[in-house]
This record gives C-alpha cells, sequence and structure tokens, in this order.
C-alpha cells in the first residue's frame, strides 16, 4: 500500500483544529462581551484562549479517527501501511521480550507473561524470542523473593529466560532499558518493551514484529493498549471510557502524524540498532533525570530519520490500570512532572517541527488545568463584582457544552462508533448494555475530572517552590481507600470546593448551579475517592454488568 502524502493530511488537520479554534473563541466572546468587559471577563476570555488547542487536539483527532473507523475498509491498515505489506508466518528476526520490575508482586506480573511465552511457544516461534526481566529491585528481602520467583518461572518455560538486576536504578526506566541494550541485548534484532502490568498475546506480538520486518526504516511500532478486565470500581469505570477514546483518538492522529508518531514507554517494538544509537538520554541541566522518557526517545528518533508509527489497534494488547483514585492520581502528577521536564527541552537543536510539537501536546495535557481553574476563579471574582448580570445564560450553556464536547470528543466519538455498529456492539452485550456503561463513564468522569483538574493545577503551581515526583513503585493491588487517608491526599480541593461553593452561592442560585458540576466534584472528592475503591460498590458494578468489557463477558 502507498501511502498518501502527510503533508496535505497536516495541513487539513491545522485547519480543521483552528476553525475549531475559532468557532470556540467566538463563542466565548459571544458570552462575555454583552455588556462590555469587566477586568475578570477579560481574564477569563485569556484563560479560555489557553484551553482552545487541547480541545481543538481532542476534537480534530476524533473526527478524524470517527470518519476512519466508520467509512474506512480498514482503519488500521489505513494509516500503517506496514501491516498491508507485512507477510504472515514466523519471524526471521530475533526479538527479546523485556519487562521492567521495580519491587512488584511478582504473583502478579508472571501469569500473563507464561500465556504470552506459551502462546509463542505454540505458534513455533520459541527460538525467535527470549525474555528479559529487567529489575530495579534494590537489593534486600524483596530483591530475593522476586529471584526466587523468577527461578521457578523460568524452570517451567518453554522459552530462554533471564534475570539481570542493577545495584542503582540511574536514569529510572529508560536507563534500565539502555544498560540492558548496552551489555545483554546482542543477537536480538527487536525489543518488545513490558511494563509489569502489560499483558500481550501471541498474535498480537507477532504482528508487531511481522510489520517491523515489513519495514526496514520503522524504529518503534506502539500497539494501542486497553486496560485489562478489572472488578476494581475505579479502574472499571475509568478503563472503559479510556479505551473508546484512545481508539479515535489514535486512529485520527496516525493519520496526520505518519511516520513521526509517539511511544508511550510499553507494549511496543522497537528495533534495537537505532534505538540504542540515537535514543539514548542525557540528564537535564539541573542534574535531574528525564522522567517521561518515552516521548522524548521518539523525538531523537524522529529527528534521525527514523520512523515512530502507532498501531491503532488495542486486540491482544492490554495493561493494568491504578485500583484507586489516589493510586491514579499519584501517577497522574509524576507524569504531570515528567512532562512539565519538556519545557527545557523544546530549544533543543536538531528536533523535527513534529518533534517538538510532540513535546508541546505532552505538556498541554497538563498545562490547560491551571487555566480551567483560572476561569473557575476569575468566574467568581467577576460574580462577586457584578459583572456577570448581562451574561446571556443560553450563550453560557452552549459555551460550557461546547467545551465539554471537545475536551471529550474522543471518547464521544469511540462511543457513537460502538453504537452505529452492532457487531462491535454484541461484543459488549448489546446496545443497551453498552449504552449504560457509557453513561455509567460519563457521571463518573463528571466526577473525577475537575478534582483531578484542581490537584493538577495545585501540584503545578507547588512546583516552583521545590515540589518534585521521583519514580517510586505503583501499587497495583485493589484496595480500599479509608477517610484518614482521603483527607490527607485531598483536603486542598475539598476546601477549595467549600470556599468556591460559598463565593457562588452569594453570587446568585444561577451562578452556583452554573457551577454546580465543577463544586460537586471538589466538595465530593474524598467520598468519590472512597466509594470508587469499595468492595462492595466494586461487586455490585460486576452484578450490574456495569462497563464489563468483551475480555470479561467472553472470557468462557
Amino acid at each position: 500500500m502507498t501511502e498518501a502524502p502527510i503533508l496535505p493530511r497536516r495541513i487539513a488537520f491545522l485547519a480543521l483544529a483552528l476553525a475549531i479554534m475559532a468557532g470556540l473563541f467566538w463563542l466565548a466572546w459571544a458570552t462575555l462581551a454583552p455588556g462590555g468587559w469587566t477586568l475578570a471577563e477579560i481574564l477569563i476570555l485569556v484563560c479560555i484562549a489557553g484551553t482552545l488547542p487541547w480541545a481543538a487536539l481532542s476534537a480534530g483527532n476524533a473526527l478524524i479517527g470517527l470518519g476512519l473507523l466508520l467509512f474506512t475498509r480498514d482503519p488500521v491498515a489505513a494509516v500503517l501501511p506496514a501491516l498491508a505489506a507485512a507477510r504472515p508466518g514466523l519471524p526471521q528476526a530475533r526479538t527479546a521480550i523485556a519487562i521492567c520490575i521495580r519491587r512488584e508482586d511478582m504473583a502478579l506480573v508472571l501469569p500473563p507473561l507464561a500465556r504470552l511465552l506459551s502462546g509463542l511457544a505454540e505458534a513455533g516461534a520459541a527460538e525467535r524470542f527470549s525474555l528479559w526481566f529487567l529489575s530495579d529491585t534494590p537489593e534486600g528481602a524483596d530483591a530475593v523473593a522476586e529471584e526466587a520467583a523468577y527461578r521457578a518461572f523460568a524452570a517451567a518455560q518453554p522459552i530462554a529466560t533471564h534475570y539481570r538486576r542493577r545495584a542503582q536504578n540511574t536514569g529510572f526506566k529508560s536507563g534500565n532499558v539502555m544498560e540492558f541494550l548496552d551489555h545483554h541485548a546482542d543477537g536480538h534484532d527487536f525489543m518488545l518493551c513490558l511494563d509489569a502490568d502489560s499483558e500481550m498475546t501471541a498474535d498480537a506480538v507477532l504482528r508487531l514484529v511481522a510489520c517491523m520486518e515489513a519495514d526496514p526504516k520503522l524504529a518503534i511500532l506502539q500497539q494501542l493498549i486497553h486496560g485489562r478486565p478489572t472488578k476494581a470500581g475505579f479502574p472499571r469505570l475509568f478503563q472503559f471510557g479510556m479505551r473508546h477514546g484512545m481508539r479515535a483518538w489514535a486512529t485520527g492522529q496516525a493519520w496526520w502524524q505518519g511516520d513521526e508518531g509517539p511511544y508511550w514507554g510499553h507494549n511496543a517494538v522497537i528495533r534495537i540498532a537505532p534505538f540504542r544509537a540515537h535514543a539514548r538520554l542525557e540528564t537535564l541541566p539541573d542534574g535531574s533525570h528525564i522522567l517521561s522518557h518515552d516521548q522524548v526517545e521518539a523525538t531523537r528518533l524522529h529527528a534521525a530519520g527514523w520512523k515512530v508509527r502507532v498501531l491503532p489497534d488495542d486486540a491482544g494488547s492490554s495493561e493494568g490500570n491504578p485500583p484507586s483514585y489516589s493510586d491514579f492520581i499519584t501517577r497522574d502528577l509524576r507524569w504531570a512532572a515528567g512532562n512539565m521536564q519538556y519545557l527545557a527541552l523544546l530549544r533543543l537543536p536538531g528536533l523535527t517541527p513534529m518533534a517538538r510539537w510532540q513535546l508541546i501536546q505532552a505538556i498541554l495535557l497538563f498545562l490547560s488545568a491551571p487555566f480551567y481553574v483560572a476561569i473557575l476563579l476569575f468566574a467568581a471574582w467577576n460574580g462577586l463584582a457584578g459583572g456577570g448580570d448581562t451574561t446571556p445564560i443560553g450563550a453560557l450553556v452552549a459555551l460550557l457544552l461546547a467545551g465539554w464536547c471537545c475536551h471529550y470528543a474522543a471518547k464521544l466519538a469511540g462511543y457513537v462508533e460502538v453504537l452505529l455498529k452492532p457487531d462491535l456492539a454484541a461484543r459488549y452485550g448489546g446496545r443497551v448494555q453498552f449504552l449504560r456503561g457509557a453513561l455509567a463513564e460519563l457521571v463518573f468522569t463528571a466526577f473525577m475530572e475537575p478534582a483531578r483538574l484542581m490537584s493538577q493545577c495545585l501540584f503545578l503551581l507547588a512546583m516552583p517552590f521545590g515540589m518534585k515526583m521521583g519514580w517510586a513503585p505503583q501499587n497495583r493491588s485493589e484496595r480500599g481507600i479509608g477517610f484518614a487517608d482521603a483527607l490527607k491526599q485531598f483536603w486542598a480541593p475539598t476546601l477549595a470546593g467549600i470556599v468556591l461553593t460559598l463565593v457562588f452561592a452569594s453570587v446568585s442560585f444561577t451562578a452556583l448551579l452554573i457551577a454546580g458540576p465543577v463544586l460537586i466534584s471538589l466538595l465530593g472528592v474524598i467520598p468519590f475517592a472512597i466509594l470508587t475503591a469499595n468492595a462492595r460498590f466494586s461487586a455490585w458494578l460486576v452484578r450490574q454488568r456495569i462497563c464489563a468489557l468483551p475480555e470479561e463477558l467472553h472470557c468462557n
């Protein structure tokens, strides 16, 4: 398959994004302009402008992705030419499966790997793969137990299995991987990079390797990833929306980014030689290591003339998600800290324009949070000063709905795709059952997202004053959240909710009503964190089959 020139696609996407931004800005102007401008309203308009790039990116990717998903015979092949050129059969290349671990529960890590190795052996590909545990676990009892679990596991596997533990975790995960490539990867052409909570099927891995063999300039092929079926309430609700949003988003983005796509750090096959030559990361000017390494590695390969592509299909590729809102926010803020480091990299020479955009896009993912919080604060100030008396309520509601639809456009597009495809809906138990899950997830998001944005904003404001996030081991086990722990973590968003509720209530009932969805999220963040980690609530979701994934419904 010959791919269409990428420049016209990028121009078309830019035109679409600018049109979306212009429409939202016009609607904001029409909402704020009547009655003249106050200083607070001018600042609100400036902050709305700050949110527009991410809103337009979300909506543009979603619209293009939905069009491809609905109106092309094979959406994946339409954005990944290597798939059409890939030859079925056993690979010729040798691939090292590398899984990075640090103080992990090996009882959770090992079963998915056993299934993968068994599948590869059944396919007759055992001689073309090897498995490597890349441990950053510090010396001590955890390391002893980890190695003992490995030895018992390795003895029963049909594929060569190895274990390597570093004395120091210099450079975090990126340093772990590069040390492996420098000293242990000889004789391998590719590396399949997995996280401790990753799971891939043999068919998915063989498809990725076949695509890599079909295109010798392809340095990274990143597969789409969905959340594994779970009984825990928070990840069950969260990953239902994420799964459908990512499918539309990644398909649309791959259409216009082409060979300069993203890398998410795992569930991806990497060509070892160019990665080792070009993706070696130095420390930042302050001596700290890059936390969000994956996208920087992709930009280095872009600059060196290598392709980084996405396979926008999640079949056979999954991961675990944080088991509670508390764990999710901890991970989210670590990602925020890593993405903000990209500000120091934007001025580096040698990056392609698309590579710089990839870094900017990663920054925008979190930089929108302060703008949204500032809009809320300036709206409260404007109300107290009497500046909102002439605001047309209809235009305001239209602005809020339009902004919400753009922000969540990818998820909505994914839901539309399932509802319009009977065969796809049947995998979820039918349209009615799927719609129940979609509505439940949207309610869940309405409670989660404002508090999440407030947490991101407070963290970003604290970063210049020394707030840092390291690379601590993630909790992956289901657990309940007690009131004391939730209060300790979420007292600041709760306090902000109390103060802002009093302010909007003093302005007018209408102002309180319009701000209500955000205020409810802030006021309810502690009970929300407790409820979505509660075992009874989780069991109820499972019994009702709410947000059940096809893998759960058809596991038997």
